[in-house]
């Protein structure tokens, strides 16, 4: 029992309960009772941390997850992070974030990372970056593929919020361990990884009750919904991201 992360998860499963939220996890089992090990999320929701962590409950098992800085620097968010010995990601000092993280592994720890790096707004698989198969390298841990369908319903990105009472299932899934050799390709690991978690999210998708009318908008264009395709969701993260450099730019010339 941790004094801060125990309450925090207790609290977040009576809010769950009372919005209704229906969750089936699947692959509680493949979460390892002891020892490091990096769990990689798809991200389609601001929700899919406290999710996510719900996989390792059974197995007794708390989920450290790389964050971004500026949550820490949260007058109320901040305590609660540091509390839960989450780890903060500073851009400007990304090699500090990621040998914390290694050390974190190398303690025994599961740490939580998104391989996306940012939310998708297509609600399908980014491009992944290696930082989850180098982490598992270097600490010679294994990977847990895990898997999220339903959370964006419930908050993402430019869509309608739902956190009242909508009793909306949420798909959970733990593949596999993977692990990855000291020698091997980081972008053929990374590619790997990212099949496997394709092939899980598909049948996730496959297995969730049909999505219809104001809710075709958290469906992929690719199953029949109204979401971006990946390519108009690249557009917008684009433009997020010029407006986010220029907005810096201007902060530094006043």
């Amino acid at each position: 029992m941790e004094p801060v992360y125990t309450p925090v998860i207790t609290t977040a499963r009576v809010v769950f309960a009372a919005q209704g939220l229906k969750f089936r996890i699947e692959g509680a089992d493949n979460v390892p009772r002891s020892g490091g090990a990096v769990m990689a999320i798809n991200h389609t929701g601001y929700f899919d941390f406290t999710y996510a962590g719900l996989a390792a409950i059974d197995s007794k098992r708390l989920v450290r997850f790389m964050a971004k800085q500026s949550i820490f620097s949260h007058r109320v968010a901040g305590p609660l992070m540091r509390g839960m010995k989450h780890i903060p990601v500073d851009r400007r000092d990304g090699r500090g974030s990621f040998n914390r993280a290694v050390q974190s592994l190398k303690d025994g720890e599961i740490v939580g990372v998104f391989p996306e790096a940012t939310m998708s707004r297509s609600f399908e698989l980014k491009e992944f970056k290696p930082g989850a198969v180098r982490m598992a390298q270097e600490a010679d841990v294994p990977i847990l593929p895990t898997t999220i369908w339903g959370s964006q319903r419930v908050w993402s990105k430019n869509t309608p919020k739902h956190l009242g009472r909508k009793r909306i299932p949420i798909f959970i899934t733990v593949g596999d361990p993977i692990r990855v050799d000291p020698a091997e390709n980081r972008v053929e690991a990374t590619v790997r990884l990212q099949a496997v978690m394709q092939a899980q999210l598909e049948a996730q998708q496959a297995a969730y009750p049909p999505m219809t009318g104001d809710d075709l908008v958290f469906l992929p264009a690719r199953l029949g919904g109204k979401a971006p395709t990946p390519e108009e969701a690249k557009a917008e993260d684009d433009a997020d991201m010029t407006r986010t450099v220029d907005k810096f730019n201007k902060g530094r010339k006043a």
